[in-house]
């Protein structure tokens, strides 16, 4: 498991409050809820989890359309921006993000590093993967981010 994956799983379940005097009181539950935002057939667009004052967003992966690499790229992204929204958070909450490319070709990164400065700015940005990848859900599919945002309320 992703060391981020697994910081978050810790943050949100293992959450719990004791009393320093004595062992013998039960543990309090946390209250946790769910949101799913714009919930698909099969899936949800955003998964809002709460708990303990921390919002924490799970966003399913973002196609992107267009004719070429970087028309898909920044409609993926505009996507991302969509569903951050929705769910009440920006891209400035975002704490991991990645991006998948189908038939990725080393000449994609400098378009990829020059839209993500354009769209998303360039300080303070959140872990990030790119991974080439053979084909995604779809044929006509070539460009998918995913992101995971983190929100103190």
């Amino acid at each position: 498991m992703k060391p981020l994956y697994l910081f978050l799983l810790i943050l949100v379940f293992s959450c719990k409050t004791e009393t320093p005097h004595t062992h013998d009181t039960p543990e309090q539950k946390v209250n946790l809820s769910k949101t799913h935002i714009d919930p698909r057939q099969g899936y949800s667009e955003a998964v809002v989890v709460e708990a303990n004052g921390i919002k924490t967003i799970y966003i399913s992966g973002q196609v992107g359309e267009g004719e070429d690499f970087e028309a898909q790229f920044r409609d993926a992204i505009a996507k991302l921006q969509k569903t951050l929204k929705n769910s009440g958070a920006s891209f400035t909450d975002v704490v991991k993000y990645s991006t998948f490319v189908v038939d990725y070709q080393p000449e994609y990164l400098d378009t990829f590093r020059a839209v993500r400065k354009e769209l998303l700015g360039d300080s303070d940005m959140p872990a990030s993967t790119l991974v080439g990848v053979p084909t995604l859900g779809a044929p006509n599919w070539g460009v998918e981010i995913e992101a995971i945002a983190v929100v103190a309320k």
